[in-house]
């Protein structure tokens, strides 16, 4: 059975010119946020009652998922929207190397890839970090599990979906050289698989050059912490 979180493509740290592409995307609007809870004075608790000793509570951090197909660049936009809001990317290529030394593929090892991607993300968020999730996520499953995830323990959540014009994808997949293990074949079996995405989304354009492509993360995530979806619908 063809397994559609098979491989997540390691994405070059610079994107490519190339001659006669089209220009980007326009730069994509963020996601409102929903208006924060301001309690009242005459409600509010002394934080030393459940807090004897006093000490600062962490606040929680925020979390980004970047997803998309193979050989897109996600981790080109990953690593800027880490830049934006100081966080930590955690990327399924790496854990599927560390758990599974000689990956097979298999669905089972898949479903165990994503349980603790996420699992990670919940430690480091609950610890107060910011963090950025580069991964494929074509099974609408493993979406849903983040976004639970996210409104359990995360301050503020934004899904972003990388695209690019499948002819530089393919001339991409051939110059490259990293951890993953896809190819161009793979790419166009996961266009097939992918789940669509019918909750709230970035749309980042990596079919130009580097700039063009950091310019919409730049829009999208300038002040980022201020337009996150504060709680994130599980059942979205």
């Amino acid at each position: 059975m063809a397994d559609r979180e098979a491989t997540d493509a390691p994405e070059q740290s610079t994107t490519e010119a190339t001659a006669g592409t089209t220009e980007a995307s326009p730069p994509p609007t963020t996601t409102a946020a929903s208006d924060a809870v301001d309690p009242s004075a005459s409600d509010a608790v002394d934080p030393s009652a459940s807090n004897p000793a006093g000490a600062e509570t962490v606040a929680a951090g925020v979390l980004v998922v970047v997803c998309g197909l193979p050989g897109v660049g996600k981790t080109t936009v990953a690593r800027r929207v880490a830049d934006h809001v100081d966080g930590r990317v955690l990327r399924t290529d790496v854990i599927r190397k560390e758990l599974f030394p000689d990956p097979t593929y298999s669905d089972e090892e898949t479903a165990a890839v994503y349980e603790e991607l996420v699992a990670r993300a919940r430690d480091r968020v609950t610890a107060g970090d910011a963090v950025v999730l580069d991964a494929t996520f074509a099974d609408e499953r493993f979406r849903r599990d983040v976004r639970r995830m996210a409104s359990e323990a995360a301050d503020g959540f934004e899904l972003v979906k990388v695209e690019c014009e499948e002819s530089i994808v393919k001339r991409r997949i051939e110059r490259r050289d990293g951890i993953s293990d896809a190819d161009f074949d793979i790419h166009l079996r996961f266009k097939e698989l992918f789940d669509g995405i019918d909750t709230d989304h970035l749309v980042v354009d990596n079919s130009g050059e580097e700039a063009a492509t950091f310019d919409q993360v730049d829009a999208a995530f300038d002040g980022a912490g201020d337009g996150f979806d504060r709680a994130g619908d599980a059942s979205e």
